[in-house]
């Protein structure tokens, strides 16, 4: 089955309710860009990749556009399977993995449509058929965080994750004890996330002062070499964020111990075909980890959820998706959506979404 046409579209995601504030600045819209790819036998499969603005990671809306423009006409007429396709992809282009994933994700959804199954099913089959979320409260204020917080979890969410960093270190404390204030005996868990955002010392002094609260410590510095620094003598558990940029480092943090976990990101490692790879070597490691995306609509919350139901739940922290962030669905009968702070894995074949493509207006590249 070999790729006929590809599609490139581009639209735009406004925040509800903006900002949404994280370390590195505030997001008020996101520009997604989508593929469709068309196979010789009339089968159509869609990807998409969504990055937080051009600071949050080395990862820019332009940039993808302009990465997929220079891959999509050398695809034409490559196999629709992971190893040739990857292999044709970085034969092309030297990195830019957010890019490529795009196209993996679409690649994933033809080729289970020309089975007739999931894309779970391609990524070794499904242990569950309801995933855990988990909502990400932005750097706001204190006592608005405890709101938040509280709020969340009325509505069920099992894990929430403090956007720290990006001011006085002491109002982060005051963040993170009033959020654990208002989720204490719930069941609740907890991740403060320092988007990088930390120094090696002010880590240190969060993890610290907060002995008395279990929390996981996600991304607090820039660099492996600051987490590396910090990491025997920090009090929590420290979680690889932004600096997980590909499988080679993930299999370096994990087998070197140097961290307890991952958020991981299927468009920042490249696609579900190396994230099943990440998802296993996690597994051998004993490491805990979630499915998530920077940003999207439904292509990539199918995506994550479709992954994140083939991991062991207990290894599972839960799969953040812009859904609650976002207005509208590109399916508008079969999107993706959060309930009770679960996620159903979306039935039928492929990711199990069918997008109204006529909301994306022209394509912007056509091959």
């Amino acid at each position: 089955m070999q790729i006929k046409k590809i599609k490139l579209f581009q639209f735009e995601l406004p925040v509800t309710n903006g900002p949404y504030r994280i370390a590195s600045g505030d997001v008020w819209s996101l520009t997604s860009t989508l593929v469709k790819v068309e196979a010789e036998n009339g089968l159509i499969g869609w990807g998409e990749t969504c990055p937080v603005g051009p600071a949050y990671a080395e990862a820019h809306a332009k940039g993808a556009l302009a990465a997929l423009t220079e891959l999509a006409p050398n695809l034409i007429g490559t196999e629709a399977l992971p190893v040739p396709l990857h292999r044709r992809m970085d034969s092309l282009l030297c990195g830019h993995s957010y890019a490529k994933a795009a196209v993996d994700i679409a690649m994933h959804d033809l080729w289970g449509k020309s089975l007739g199954v999931s894309v779970s099913d391609l990524l070794g089959g499904a242990l569950t058929d309801k995933v855990a979320s988990y909502y990400s409260i932005g750097v706001v204020a204190p006592d608005e965080a405890a709101r938040i917080a509280a709020e969340k979890v009325r509505e069920g969410f099992p894990r929430l994750q403090v956007k720290l960093g990006a001011r006085a270190v002491d109002i982060d404390i005051e963040a993170l004890r009033k959020v654990w204030e208002a989720i204490r005996g719930t069941g609740t868990t907890l991740a403060a996330d320092g988007n990088r955002g930390w120094t090696t010392r002010d880590a240190l002094h969060v993890s610290r002062e907060c002995l008395d609260i279990p929390f996981i410590m996600e991304q607090p510095c820039n660099t492996l070499e600051d987490i590396r620094t910090i990491r025997q003598v920090c009090h929590h558990p420290i979680y690889l964020d932004e600096s997980g940029t590909n499988l080679n480092t993930a299999i370096t943090a994990a087998g070197t111990g140097l961290i307890d976990g991952f958020g991981m990101k299927v468009t920042r490692i490249g696609g579900l075909h190396p994230m099943r790879a990440f998802r296993d070597v996690c597994a051998a490691r004993n490491l805990p980890h979630t499915c998530d995306d920077a940003w999207g609509g439904d292509i990539i919350a199918a995506a994550c959820v479709h992954i994140a139901a083939t991991v062991a739940p207990e290894k599972m922290d839960g799969v953040w998706l812009a859904a609650s962030y976002i207005d509208g669905h590109y399916d508008p009968t079969g999107g993706v959506a959060i309930k009770d702070g679960h996620i159903a894995r979306p039935t039928g074949v492929g990711l199990g979404v069918s997008p109204d493509e006529a909301i994306f207006g022209e394509p912007v590249f056509s091959v």
